[in-house]
């Protein structure tokens, strides 16, 4: 058991490390999408060197890494739901820390829509629709991404999720705001980047 749960990690971070935004932009344009932008491999910086529906499918793709990783631990654990979502995080650090990128990656927010639709999918729409609110209202990604990941957590409390599954939201919950530290100071400061759907010349 302990040998496929072992597997099962590795397989799932592994997952999480294919970054497809590095490679679009090296296939669609030749260039390291670390270099442009915020520097960061996510689909949000995607939709400033690409355009939005390049974006788009990024995002989608980071989201199946989530979706599968969490496949994969029902499977092998025979549907297990705390290691579905402990497959799920091993997912998310994969692509906060891809080892083919020298753990240089992204934030892990639509790898996270993926892992938490599929294992709280009432919690995660409901703070969705929060999130997408405050993007438009805002038009700060990072905000709306920050809302998503603090919120997820609050609605599994109020819907009555167990204790350790909440625990294991929260872990993603502090990896997303250690992502967002830089953000989070410039939001402060009034120095966040609002989304625009017109990609940046790379």
């Amino acid at each position: 058991m302990l040998f496929s749960w072992g597997i099962s990690l590795l397989i799932s971070y592994l997952l999480g490390s294919i970054s497809f935004s590095y490679l679009f932009t090296r296939w669609l344009k030749g260039v390291d999408i670390r270099e442009y932008g915020s520097g960061n491999a996510g689909a949000t910086n995607t939709l400033r060197v690409l355009g939005a529906g390049p974006a788009a499918a990024v995002f989608v793709l980071d989201a199946v890494k989530g979706v599968a990783a969490v496949g994969l631990g029902h499977w092998l654990s025979h549907g297990d739901p705390v290691w579905m979502v402990v497959c799920g995080i091993a997912a998310i650090v994969g692509h906060n820390w891809p080892v083919f990128l020298r753990f240089r990656g992204g934030k892990g927010i639509a790898t996270m829509v993926g892992v938490t639709a599929t294992c709280f999918f009432g919690a995660t729409l409901v703070s969705g629709i929060l999130a997408i609110l405050f993007i438009v209202i805002t038009r700060y990604v990072s905000l709306g991404s920050l809302v998503l990941a603090l919120f997820i957590p609050v609605m599994m409390w109020i819907l009555d999720y167990s204790g350790i599954l909440i625990g294991l939201m929260l872990v993603i919950t502090v990896m997303s705001v250690w992502r967002h530290r830089v953000n989070i100071r410039n939001l402060i400061r009034g120095k966040e980047r609002k989304i625009s759907f017109r990609g940046e010349k790379a």
